[in-house]
């Protein structure tokens, strides 16, 4: 197997570069200074290839010059070898001379760049006795080629197999798979999502149907507790087209290396085409806790692929630069339209740092919540009020699916999106996010139309057209977006951008009046267990928002419990106790007990 332009491989083993060692009175030959030139472009190649990818580095845009011809504007490409491809002059083409044109079977087709070299400027040869001619190429020319695929033809990206999320099958039949994923490790503190996945394996719809709970001790939900309900109705689950939920939740603030996502088989309602079936057991899902921002968790992630798993993941020598989707008869064709969203990848350029930042800004809020002034006073006469210091915006992207051949007049709603901005009066606005090619900028930039989109439908932007509305839950920390088509669409998915902030409120009260009428409580107060038997004890709160939880037995010999509540019962019988604490509010605290007994104690009675 060859990686080409890096390392290759003999007997499993991964060589790494050699390159010439020169000392007096070597003698050198063709080969010594063929080995020089290829140590100099694989090593450029390879840290192309390491640092900045496959993609598109500037220009290459596709345009229809006509029903039947392109073209494309000068820039430069890496391939996924690392080489560069650089087209240094717009390039004009009749698309029935591109190489693959007269492969296409299909309608969409895709435009790729491939680069190519080949010997230039012949010169006479002293020493030809080998070749039988007089004369060898004096230079290689590096150049490119444009090559045309069905979509379908055209070779996967090279996917890397990183550590990062964690999956588990949440149920399996012959109709359906359903599966759970997130990352295998979450910030402390931070929001987390995971996503609940349905897949269709038969040939036509499915109804789909499930009541349910997820438990995540170590994770708090946006009710503020460690339970997430999901009561999904009737949902078409579409052959090849899986149906995706997100649930979002919030690492709790400690570190805990060894957490899980629970589902019990008992409380699970599951429905496929009308007819109920159940969980043979209880889902476990396992992932950790750690004092590690997002960026570094994500940065660790990737760093730690190795080299051969790079190798396994493949590679190919293709750069799609456009979709170019046709209009086809038996003698002639026609160029519909040509797509570069979803196409072109683009590699993000350290010298541009500084330019990504002040275009980013545009996209930024500037503004920072206002503190409250108090007035300078002595420590000793007044304690200092808390600040808060809960975020007061915050911004996402949702998506509505809207089937096929959505039509005027209908109306889609998105599921519950949980803003993170906690409870209380929130303000959140929606509008339609697409992506369009900037000819200033001469790059694809983001766009948002908040508002009425026929104001700017003479763009052409590649959205719905329709009004738009939210439903904010002020009690639950979410909302709902809606969208009522003004016009028949093509688009199966409307992508909406929503941006929410919280609106402040005087908050005068000192901490006695706030921990006043507050209590927690376990949902279960007393549990029978047998020995060994783990049970999680989740709490209800009353009059105050959830908080941070400390657990603890209050005499020895009474089991083991993890950070996050998960309780197991010793190797004897007894009557255990366990108390519950607010961690910030020590004053708030309830017990529960775990009455422990052998699996045969209830026969031997």
């Amino acid at each position: 197997m060859m990686w080409q332009g890096v390392f290759f491989l003999e007997n499993n083993q991964i060589l790494s570069f050699e390159r010439n060692r020169y000392y007096v009175g070597k003698l050198l030959t063709s080969s010594d200074f063929q080995t020089e030139q290829s140590y100099v472009n694989q090593k450029r190649y390879f840290l192309n290839q390491m640092l900045y990818g496959e993609g598109v580095v500037c220009g290459l845009s596709v345009y229809n010059l006509d029903d039947q011809s392109i073209m494309m504007d000068s820039g430069v490409a890496l391939d996924s070898c690392g080489r560069e491809i650089v087209v240094g002059s717009s390039v004009m083409r009749k698309l029935s001379a591109v190489e693959g044109f007269e492969s296409l079977s299909g309608s969409r087709a895709m435009l790729c760049l491939k680069y190519n070299e080949e010997p230039v400027q012949p010169v006479y040869a002293v020493h030809e006795p080998e070749s039988g001619g007089d004369y060898q190429c004096n230079h290689i020319r590096e150049g490119f080629s444009l090559t045309l695929l069905d979509e379908d033809a055209m070779p996967p990206c090279a996917e890397l197999a990183t550590p990062f999320l964690s999956t588990g099958t949440f149920y399996e039949d012959s109709h359906i798979v359903a599966t759970v994923t997130m990352p295998a490790q979450v910030s402390c503190g931070q929001p987390v999502r995971a996503v609940l996945s349905v897949s269709n394996r038969g040939d036509v719809p499915v109804l789909f149907s499930l009541k349910s709970s997820f438990q995540a001790p170590s994770l708090i939900c946006r009710d503020g507790g460690h339970e997430l309900a999901v009561n999904l109705e009737q949902i078409k689950i579409l052959p090849e087209i899986p149906f995706e939920q997100e649930l979002w939740f919030t690492a709790v603030p400690t570190p805990s290396p060894e957490s899980l996502l629970i589902v019990s088989a008992g409380n699970t309602i599951l429905q496929i085409n009308g007819e109920n079936y159940g969980l043979a057991q209880k889902f476990l899902l396992h992932f950790s806790v750690e004092a590690v921002s997002p960026s570094d968790l994500v940065s660790r992630a990737i760093g730690s692929v190795s080299m051969e798993e790079r190798q396994m993941a493949g590679m190919r020598d293709l750069v799609p630069i456009a979709r170019i989707l046709l209009q086809r008869t038996k003698t002639t064709y026609m160029i519909d339209r040509i797509e570069e969203t979803g196409v072109k990848h683009y590699i993000r350029l350290p010298a541009f740092s500084d330019l990504h930042e002040r275009m980013n800004a545009w996209f930024t809020p500037s503004f920072q919540p206002k503190e409250d002034a108090h007035e300078a006073q002595p420590a000793s006469a007044v304690a200092a009020p808390e600040r808060n210091t809960a975020p007061v915006y915050a911004s996402g992207i949702c998506e509505i699916p809207l089937g096929i051949n959505a039509r005027r007049g209908q109306e889609f709603y998105s599921g519950e999106i949980v803003h993170g901005l906690g409870k209380g009066n929130v303000f959140v606005q929606v509008g339609f996010e697409y992506l369009a090619e900037d000819s200033k900028l001469n790059a694809e930039v983001r766009n948002t139309i908040y508002g009425d989109p026929f104001l700017f439908e003479s763009e052409n932007p590649a959205i719905v057209f329709g009004q738009t509305a939210v439903k904010v839950m002020a009690d639950r920390g979410s909302f709902v977006a809606a969208i009522r088509l003004e016009e028949d669409t093509p688009l199966t998915l409307a992508t909406l951008r929503w941006t929410a902030m919280r609106i402040p409120q005087a908050d005068n009260e000192t901490k006695l009046q706030k921990m006043a009428g507050k209590s927690i409580s376990a949902v279960q107060p007393t549990v029978v267990l047998s020995t060994r038997e783990s049970h999680y004890f989740s709490v209800k709160f009353h009059n105050m928002e959830p908080c941070s939880l400390t657990y603890d037995l209050t005499e020895k010999g009474s089991g083991e419990i993890t950070p996050d509540g998960i309780y197991t019962a010793p190797g004897k019988e007894g009557v255990y106790e366990i108390r519950i604490t607010c961690t910030d509010m020590p004053l708030i605290t309830t017990y529960a007990y775990a009455v422990v007994k052998h699996k045969n104690s209830d026969k031997a009675d």
